[in-house]
């Protein structure tokens, strides 16, 4: 009987990342632990740890250190929230506008104590550059919200009265989103994205009252929806409150 002499395991290949992969890998461990606490209690070992690599190659990427790495993480994050908001211009606008706020809701759920810690502040790390970068967020939000609204892109500038209010909007789900976080994810996502997608149509059905243009966009708009759409179905459900102040109007009141 022959003996054979064991054959040593294969060894693992090492490859070695190029300078873009590694810092990927380096944003994507940071934003793994931004996620869930606040920027200024996590410390660059924590990131190299989870990153595998040294602290040393950490800095040699981030040479600012945390400061750095935090604002190229919110940078990148900040990129991915914006694309929640883009949608191909297809179907009724309320149904694009719910499919973006489920994708947001989505982010925020998974990005909560980071998300949190971002939009109320008061961070260590926090400087003119991280405020400029979520101010872009909301900019670049606002204009997808206008583009489902038929006001982006095309040869009708946006007024500053629709403007403001889809701003205005963009600030509302901020704060719903924040009290969302607060009172442990209640209700649930759907039920909040379907009351903002509500909050919408109410803000644009009472800026059209005054504005022009909103009543315009207001006009294009209903003529796209559906019964069973988002706008048809808040309809429905706020035409019988509406009749009931059928006595506040002049008419009404003259004829008494």
């Amino acid at each position: 009987m022959t003996s054979t002499a064991a054959v040593p395991p294969p060894r693992a290949t090492y490859r070695r990342l190029s300078v873009e992969e590694r810092r990927a890998q380096l944003l994507l461990a940071a934003l793994g632990l931004f996620a869930h606490r606040a920027p200024d209690e996590v410390s660059l070992d924590e990131v190299a740890v989870a990153a595998g690599v040294s602290r040393p190659l950490v800095y040699r990427y981030f040479p600012g250190g945390r400061q750095q790495l935090y604002e190229a993480a919110l940078g990148s994050a900040a990129d991915e929230l914006t694309l929640c908001f883009t949608e191909p211009p297809e179907g009724p606008p309320t149904e694009r506008v719910a499919r973006v706020l489920d994708r947001y809701l989505r982010f925020v759920d998974e990005h909560d104590t980071g998300f949190s810690a971002l939009l109320r502040g008061g961070s260590v790390v926090e400087t003119s550059r991280t405020t400029t970068i979520v101010d872009g967020v909301r900019r670049a939000a606002a204009d997808e919200i206008l583009r489902h609204l038929g006001r982006m892109g095309g040869e009708q500038p946006t007024g500053p009265r629709l403007r403001m209010m889809v701003r205005s909007w963009i600030a509302a789900v901020e704060a719903a989103s924040l009290i969302w976080l607060d009172d442990g994810k209640q209700p649930a996502a759907s039920e909040l994205r379907g009351w903002l997608v509500d909050h919408l149509i109410a803000l644009l059905a009472a800026t059209a009252a005054t504005d022009p243009e909103t009543a315009a966009v207001v006009n294009d708009l209903l003529a796209l929806e559906t019964s069973d759409g988002p706008a048809g179905q808040l309809a429905e459900r706020v035409i019988p409150i509406v009749a009931e102040a059928a006595h506040l109007l002049p008419a009404a009141t003259a004829s008494d």
